[in-house]
């Protein structure tokens, strides 16, 4: 059995963020699989051939304004020399961002990643739950309490350092990871039987 190679392409710019994606780093080991945080207004050219060799790329950024931050739109620009040369096709990808209000338009930065990710010709991998905290009897502590389905959608109020990042959006996260992880396996194992 093959080892997933899974590698986080993330920006954070408060802390938030990067709870999240060791988080996704924690549920992708967890899952078996090899583990590359990258923070990508950092990102290095060994990074960047990191990012060519993985199995699975999880894009993540907070939501400012209603869609990634600034540093990640950088990174995907820069991201269209892989673009030309389809170092990135046939990867499977996924996502996770975190903003203030509990909608705070989350939903448009994961479609800015999926967009990305199909630019490139990736396959992008759902988060895979059913909304939590949909029922009377459910609660904000259960898994995907906010209802994102495209990827791991966090909230975390303003005044709170990277302390305050909701421990269900954390697990969610980690599922998130898992899933990723999980995923790469069968395709790494499809492959090779074909």
């Amino acid at each position: 059995m093959t080892t997933p190679v899974v590698s986080i392409a993330y920006h954070s710019g408060y802390g938030h963020t990067a709870v999240l994606a060791e988080a996704v780093r924690a549920g992708a080991a967890d899952a078996g699989a090899t583990v590359h945080l990258i923070k990508v207004d950092e990102i290095t050219d060994a990074q960047w051939e990191l990012l060519d060799a993985s199995d699975a790329i999880v894009f993540g950024s907070p939501t400012y304004m209603g869609t990634a931050s600034g540093a990640f739109h950088q990174f995907a620009e820069a991201s269209s020399k892989r673009w030309f040369t389809d170092a990135w096709l046939d990867k499977l990808a996924a996502g996770f961002t975190n903003s203030g209000s509990k909608s705070g338009d989350k939903g448009h930065t994961l479609q800015f990643f999926q967009t990305l990710a199909g630019q490139h010709g990736m396959t992008w991998v759902n988060l895979g739950l059913k909304p939590g905290w949909n029922t009377s009897e459910a609660s904000e502590n259960d898994l995907n309490r906010l209802g994102f389905f495209s990827g791991a959608g966090a909230q975390t109020h303003n005044d709170l350092g990277p302390e305050g990042v909701h421990k269900a959006d954390v697990a969610t996260a980690e599922h998130l990871g898992r899933r990723v992880a999980a995923t790469a396996r069968t395709f790494a194992a499809g492959k090779a039987a074909a």
